[in-house]
């Protein structure tokens, strides 16, 4: 088209095409030498016309590291393309930086601040290239948040009068820049002065005094923001516990001797209490001193309430943060003791902050993961419908429910879920084309490759696979009571080898994690991990060493793979059934191998080998667990897998000749290996799990589980077998010696049947209990968690929201927050809760009793 028209766009496309292609791997510098060719050639011809254009010529030139080239550019007739000075004085300063010409590029970037004096991600160049150990170029340009350095290595050059003299310049022109500030407002260049002084202790010539006393200063300043605290963490984490202290009381001296506007003496005193959590303070103070401290933050957020009389109903009221720092004493206090009624008064706490306001996200998140934890998953899933997460926020967000839809019965909320999650997805995939191509069309050729950089990052989404595979293995199991809709389930999948595709070892090594972890409670960072779940002990200062996500990441890897195994094995699993007991003996009696049985062995291996063993370590693993040699803690977090692979396994055994127990008689060895399986996982679990209203977390997902999967697949083995026993039309004479083995494999089928038919009734037993319970039981007992003893324990938090409630006055609150005030309700809150329980218990036994319905049914076949 460029050789057609000549036209400057389409060598743009054509471009912004190769640099596409170079950013997927392929070309190298071949591809951005040509591109650098046709650009030069065109420019000598006609020259550019337009800013974007100048920046794909210069983006060209940076990814071959010519930078001097590329300064050149910049400095020359082009560079009066871009308009804006301070843009162009950016990418001058990049350039300079990237081209090892540190002097440059700080005096550059000082430029920009004399413009900018609020840019803190400029200081941070500025100061990084005037000290030389700015390492943020080092791998080129990159669109992350700059950040102050952790540490900083000494370069050999910069000797100490060469540091303590450049370090004064900076100091000057950072005095210059706040004297020439025209406000308050501008929080720059006092950051800038913190990091002066974290500088010289990383060098190891300054005073922490001089630290301690500027922080002090700027929390004078801007302690009243939101933002105070996790402005100073950096400038913290240099500091001793005994100098955090210190700075802790300076601080508290100070907000007493600052008068300020009411709301301003708010915002300090929230930042103090903040400031508290994030040192750790509170994590060493006794269970009342805690209590008490989480009382007075109630107390503060009741006293300035007045304060968000006249503001509308979208905006953030004064004292929000309260609440949430009072949950965070809570839930310390409930790790320390493991006593139910501090979960249930964060639960009445943040429900009255959402009564007062509903558009607290933070508070709705943080009920839905107590929601979840307290075994009320619908309540649980209405809250996160309420954050109204629609398009990308589904991919970044949906990590706060998803989960534990996964593990519940709640099958239709869960299949809402992922149908809305998988549309946008797919709808978006399809239609990134049309967005790079009106970016095209547009020439906003940054635009171009961003739209194709954030397709790539979706389509390799970790939640997306997962998504896409749940959502396949979702209809095996809504379809498992009937063998003959559950062969529509595998026609649909393709037999179970649309999920074997989906996983393949290059997807699943180039996953992307685009979930936003940090909007997580601290006590849950990841999905995988969970503090509430115990062990209860010491908790020292939990928000200290969270970083489990490579712990995650790496789990979640194996889980996908895993998980694509299911459906291809339970479609092998029933064809192997089906075969076994098909007149296919040859003339020695043995059945003979089948393809169908070969994959199935070689998936085996698969499966296993992710557990981390062989396949007769397994077995010897399942069999010691089922005959009581060993504990069910054996088969530890992957109980579940372990529990498939038994099943599969019997499923397998029955096509083959293989011996496969050191013991076995046989392949009703492993029919009964099951059953001992099942009976002890499911029993042990229902037990341990005990009543949901006083114990919560538990193991009622595992036993979910139990149920919906190794139980559902093992009634699809028996259903297959069955159907395939049934004559049609006239009966065949058998082969002599097939007529014992067919009777003893009748009986051992029978016998299957009536232990499976048994172990669910425990079940069924243990859930119609808990359905039986009356409302207004459960509701007293969860209110006298938070009344029964006024000097111990739960109940001061209570207490306190109570007074809130009683004392509100409407002249004083205005008409919206004194309604909200008194709509709320401990009572409703705790019926709520016990109605979430009470449905996620009911819809569990539905699923029970369809089981048992179905083996009757397979009872009265045999």
């Amino acid at each position: 088209m460029y050789k057609l028209v000549g036209e400057e766009r389409f060598l743009l496309w054509a471009v912004c095409s190769i640099q596409l292609q170079v950013s997927c791997g392929q070309g190298g510098e071949k591809l951005l030498g040509l591109a650098e060719g046709l650009l030069k050639k065109h420019i000598a011809s006609h020259s550019l016309h337009e800013p974007e254009a100048l920046i794909v010529y210069i983006s060209v030139l940076e990814q071959q590291g010519k930078y001097g080239d590329a300064l050149e550019v910049l400095s020359g007739k082009l560079g009066s393309l871009i308009l804006i000075e301070v843009d162009r004085l950016r990418l001058q300063g990049r350039l300079l930086a990237q081209s090892g010409d540190n002097a440059a590029a700080a005096s550059t970037f000082q430029k920009i601040l004399e413009m900018c004096p609020d840019d803190w991600e400029c200081f941070l160049h500025y100061l990084g290239c005037l000290l030389e150990d700015d390492q943020s170029w080092c791998n080129g340009v990159t669109s992350e948040p700059r950040c102050p350095p952790g540490s900083v290595n000494k370069l050999p050059h910069i000797t100490d009068d060469m540091f303590n003299s450049r370090i004064q310049d900076a100091s000057a022109f950072v005095r210059k820049l706040e004297t020439e500030a025209s406000d308050d407002s501008k929080r720059g260049p006092s950051l800038a002065y913190l990091e002066i002084e974290r500088r010289k202790l990383l060098h190891g010539i300054g005073a922490k005094e001089k630290l301690i006393d500027a922080l002090v200063l700027y929390f004078s300043r801007f302690g009243y923001l939101a933002c105070f605290c996790s402005d100073v963490e950096v400038f913290l984490d240099i500091l001793t516990p005994d100098e955090k202290m210190d700075l802790l009381e300076k601080l508290k001296e100070s907000s007493v001797s600052t008068s300020m506007v009411p709301t301003k003496s708010l915002g300090l005193a929230i930042s103090l209490q903040k400031l508290q959590l994030q040192i750790g303070i509170t994590y060493k103070l006794p269970d009342a001193e805690l209590e008490s401290l989480a009382v007075k933050m109630i107390n503060i957020y009741r006293k300035n309430l007045p304060l968000s009389k006249d503001l509308d109903p979208q905006e953030s009221m004064h004292g929000e943060d309260l609440f949430h720092m009072a949950s965070n004493i809570l839930v310390q206090l409930y790790w320390r003791t493991g006593k139910i009624g501090y979960l249930l008064e964060i639960v009445m706490m943040l429900e009255l902050g959402l009564n007062i306001r509903r558009f607290v996200s933070q508070y709705k998140i943080i009920l839905l993961h107590l929601y979840s934890h307290l075994g009320a998953l619908p309540v649980a899933y209405e809250w996160f419908r309420t954050l109204d997460v629609k398009n990308i926020l589904l991919e970044s967000l949906s990590h706060q429910i998803l989960p534990q839809l996964l593990l519940s019965p709640l099958w239709e909320a869960l299949n809402d879920l992922l149908k809305d999650y998988l549309k946008f997805m797919d709808d978006h995939l399809r239609e990134s084309a049309d967005l790079t191509f009106l970016a095209y069309r547009h020439r906003n050729y940054s635009k171009v490759i961003e739209f194709v950089q954030f397709k790539e990052q979706l389509q390799h989404s970790n939640q997306y696979l997962i998504a896409r595979l749940e959502s396949s293995i979702l209809k095996l199991k809504e379809k498992a009571n009937n063998i003959e809709e559950e062969e529509g389930v595998f026609e649909s999948l393709k037999c179970g080898t649309q999920a074997l595709e989906l996983a393949n070892d290059t997807l699943c090594q180039s996953l992307t994690f685009n979930e936003e972890l940090q909007l997580r409670p601290w006590w849950t960072p990841t999905p995988k991990k969970d503090y509430l779940l115990g062990p209860f002990e010491e908790l020292k200062h939990p928000m200290e060493n969270l970083d489990h996500c490579r712990e995650w990441e790496t789990n979640v890897r194996e889980n996908v793979e895993r998980r694509s195994l299911l459906p291809r094995m339970i479609y092998l699993s029933v064809q192997c059934v089906s075969a076994s007991s098909k007149e296919n003996i040859d003339v020695n009696g043995s059945v003979s191998d089948s393809t169908f049985s070969l994959e199935m062995k070689s998936l085996l291996e698969r499966y296993v080998k992710i557990l981390g063993c062989s396949v007769d370590e397994a077995v010897k693993v399942v069999l010691d667990v089922a005959e009581g040699q060993r504990p069910l803690e054996a088969l530890g977090s992957d109980l579940i897998d372990w529990v498939n692979f038994a099943v599969f396994l019997n499923a397998w055994n029955l096509s083959s000749h293989e011996s496969v127990l050191p013991r076995a008689e046989g392949s009703t060895s492993l029919w009964h290996l099951v059953n001992s399986l099942l009976q002890k996982c499911i029993v042990q679990k229902v037990r341990i799990t005990g009543p949901k209203v006083c114990s919560p977390g538990g193991d009622l997902p595992v036993l979910v589980q139990l149920i919906a999967e190794p139980v559902a697949w093992h009634c699809l083995i028996l259903q297959s077998y069955v159907r395939s026993s049934i004559p049609c039309g006239k009966k065949k004479k058998k082969i002599g010696p097939t007529d014992g083995s067919t009777s003893v494999l009748s009986q051992t089928i029978r016998d299957s049947v009536l232990s499976l038919y048994s172990i669910i009734e425990v079940v069924v037993e243990w859930l119609k209990e808990e359905v039986n319970k009356t409302e207004d039981e459960a509701v007293d007992h969860m209110l006298s968690s938070l009344t029964s003893d006024p000097n111990e324990g739960p109940g001061k938090v209570y207490q306190a929201l109570i007074e809130l409630w009683s004392t509100a006055d409407e002249g004083e609150l205005g008409d919206r927050i004194f309604q909200g005030i008194k709509s709320w309700s401990p009572t409703d809150v705790a019926r709520k809760t016990f109605k979430g329980q009470h449905k996620m218990m009911s819809t569990f036994l539905q699923i029970c009793d369809s089981k048992l319905k179905l083996l009757e049914t397979v009872k009265q076949q045999i």
